[in-house]
């Protein structure tokens, strides 16, 4: 039998309704509503989350809007997530709170731990419950993080530790960070940091002080300078930018040089191959599993001190529009972070 913990009888969590930020079209901001929802069922290997805080990330704008930087896979993603209108109203993919239930096959964990995570295309984070299966990407919230904290870490640290790791990135090797300051950005410097590369940092001037404030130890100002047009050679570059040219990047390597496209257009996809065949350098276009060893490596790293999430601002869950436009300005210094609590303004 499923442990409960909503003090309440059955037939009234039959019946329970819970907020959740809605959004019945495709369009601007202002389309997220709250709203009241059903209640989500908890199956037998199945957690009920109490939902904490939850990213908001530059996925849940592009899903939002229908408006992505990769334009090669736009007809099956539209079959995928809705022609006319979204098929999952509930954004959100990444998520901090608590487990309010558990099914009765559930065994890895327990009412009432603080975890964290990824619901993958299940979705719907930005809810007061969340139901994930047990064998999802989850994982306890080391002591000394809060909520908004922890929910800051899975899309950007799971993302730069997988690409990070293929790159076998070595001590005193050269790394360069295009698009440094966003979600997978911030982890990927302090990543290659604690892999003991030496990490220089492109982004708008705006971001240099946080920037190095987690590791950077070099900086570049993309509207001031073209890094692809310096003289500096680098061992692995790591490309948040759908819009740089791979002949650039590669130019830009040493010998045995890695470059990491974590954005790829068709075009990279269908050159990686290519590249380490015609050079000494290689191409690394594979998308991140965000698998439970991978979390669980990175809370290894948050435990040590190693790495730490950068939040901008923590929005209340009803100002999800102001968090999308703060998201999408290119504005924020960092993690915006969605959160039920009533004082996470």
């Amino acid at each position: 039998m499923a442990a409960r913990a909503w003090g309440c009888t059955p037939q009234a969590e039959r019946s329970f309704k819970l907020k959740a930020v809605v959004y019945r079209r495709y369009g601007p901001p202002d389309v997220l509503r709250i709203e009241n929802i059903a209640r989500p069922r908890v199956g037998a290997n199945d957690i009920l989350v109490r939902v904490q805080a939850a990213e908001a990330t530059k996925g849940d704008c592009e899903m939002r809007s229908f408006r992505f930087p990769v334009k090669w896979f736009l007809v099956p993603l539209r079959l995928a997530i809705g022609v006319f209108r979204p098929r999952k109203s509930v954004l959100g993919g990444y998520f901090a709170g608590e487990v309010a239930e558990v099914g009765a096959g559930v065994r890895k964990f327990e009412v009432g731990q603080r975890i964290f995570g990824a619901s993958k295309l299940l979705l719907g984070a930005y809810a007061e419950y969340l139901v994930v299966p047990q064998h999802y990407t989850l994982a306890r919230i080391p002591d000394d993080l809060t909520f908004a904290e922890a929910a800051a870490v899975p899309l950007g640290g799971l993302n730069a530790l997988h690409f990070l790791t293929i790159a076998k990135v070595r001590q005193g090797e050269k790394v360069l960070v295009n698009g440094a300051g966003g979600s997978i950005g911030t982890f990927a410097v302090q990543i290659a940091r604690s892999m003991g590369g030496e990490v220089t940092a492109v982004d708008a001037g705006f971001k240099e002080s946080m920037l190095r404030s987690i590791g950077a130890e070099h900086f570049v100002d993309y509207q001031r300078h073209d890094v692809f047009a310096g003289e500096t050679r680098y061992d692995v570059i790591f490309d948040m930018v759908a819009s740089t040219l791979h002949e650039h990047a590669l130019n830009l390597l040493n010998s045995g040089g890695r470059y990491i496209s974590a954005n790829p257009t068709f075009r990279k996809l269908v050159l990686a191959a290519g590249v380490s065949k015609k050079t000494d350098k290689s191409m690394i276009v594979a998308f991140a599993g965000e698998t439970i060893d991978e979390l669980l490596r990175l809370n290894d790293l948050l435990e040590k001190g190693q790495i730490r999430p950068v939040i901008d601002r923590i929005f209340p869950m009803h100002e999800a529009a102001a968090a999308h436009i703060r998201v999408e300005s290119e504005e924020r210094i960092g993690i915006v972070v969605l959160s039920w609590s009533p004082d996470s303004g």
